[in-house]
């Protein structure tokens, strides 16, 4: 799945895809947006209107 399209991604997905990605390659959010070239606070704010929270310390959104 390609992360450059989360605005009309299935939020539900793109939490799990974004979950994965820091989890298996990036290791931290930043990292992933820097790479892929995104904007971090779109991202967090796509996934916030789910009802998903980024947690830094879990490096995970819940």
């Amino acid at each position: 799945m390609d992360v450059t399209k989360f605005e009309t991604m299935d939020p539900v997905m793109l939490m799990s895809i974004v979950n994965m990605k820091i989890r298996d390659e990036f290791g931290t959010l930043d990292s992933l947006v820097k790479y892929y070239g995104i904007d971090k606070d779109k991202l967090i704010a796509r996934l916030a209107a789910a009802g998903f929270d980024y947690l830094p310390d879990a490096k995970q959104f819940r």
